[in-house]
């Protein structure tokens, strides 16, 4: 990494720079936004929008106990607060990355206790080569996984800083892991899937916690399955709802990545937060 670069890179990890300026910065050194976003995964850190060590913020490695043994997870809340909501945050097919670790970091400023756990802990943890981590991915037990996230949980539900509300988000895997969370915990209170596999139509009756259900207008495959979805989120009376957002692509929110939608995963964002502070702070 030359100086100029690594100095930009430095600069946005500590947040001296916002988002639009850190990628100009970065677009005019490696010459335009098509290498940006084949850079930007590899920068990891540099790429975050909240600082590793915000002062506003505690953060830290935990473990939880779960069916799979004690589970790693990361934890980021408010500094010193007490009474807060909970929010299980599903990383993507990528294991529980910088990127993964930065939005429960923009969650707990929002006034929330995030944690993350990392999917892959039961195999060793995350790799740091992303290919080996979406192949570790295809191979857990999706039933032992499900279960290892409504522990998660059920750990945030009973810590003393927590109301004992809780609700889980996820992205593209770990939308598809937020539907089943929803199935499988009767203490989710929330649920908020980005651009996840559904559910069966016969499990949906099981969901107890309210739905909003983010989906990429340019998303075929994971599009397919929303039709039986709501019909059956409809029979069940399951309170839900559901936003389309057309141009982009899967994946939109992750800013690391070349799917990237800025206008669409800000307003994502947006609806999601006005949703947790409904449904875990009413």
């Amino acid at each position: 990494m030359n100086s100029e670069l690594k100095d930009i890179t430095e600069r946005g990890e500590g947040g001296a720079m916002d988002r639009r300026e850190f990628l100009g910065r970065l677009a005019a050194v490696t010459g335009g936004t098509v290498a940006v976003a084949a850079l930007l995964p590899a920068l990891g850190a540099g790429a975050q929008m909240v600082a590793k060590d915000d002062p506003r913020l505690d953060t830290e490695y935990v473990g939880y106990p779960a069916p799979a043994g004690t589970t790693r997870a990361y934890s980021a809340r408010p500094k010193g607060a007490w009474g807060l909501a909970g929010v299980v945050i599903a990383h993507e097919n990528r294991g529980l990355n910088a990127w993964v670790e930065d939005i429960a970091r923009r969650v707990a400023l929002e006034g929330f206790w995030a944690l993350a756990p990392d999917a892959l802990a039961p195999v060793g943890g995350t790799p740091a080569d992303p290919d080996k981590a979406r192949d570790l991915i295809m191979g857990l037990d999706k039933a032992a996984n499900t279960k290892n996230y409504v522990a998660a949980v059920h750990y945030l539900n009973t810590r003393p800083q927590v109301t004992g509300k809780v609700a889980c988000m996820g992205f593209c895997w770990g939308g598809g892991v937020t539907n089943q969370v929803a199935v499988n915990s009767s203490e989710l209170a929330a649920a908020v899937p980005f651009y996840g596999m559904q559910p069966a139509a016969e499990d949906v009756p099981k969901i107890k916690a309210a739905m909003l259900i983010h989906y990429a207008g340019d998303d075929q495959r994971i599009n397919a399955g929303i039709p039986a979805f709501e019909e059956a989120l409809k029979k069940a009376d399951v309170a839900y709802q559901i936003h389309m957002y057309e141009g982009a692509k899967h994946a939109f929110m992750n800013d690391t990545g070349a799917n990237y939608n800025k206008e669409a995963a800000e307003l994502a964002w947006k609806r999601t937060i006005a949703f947790f502070k409904d449904k875990l702070k009413s």
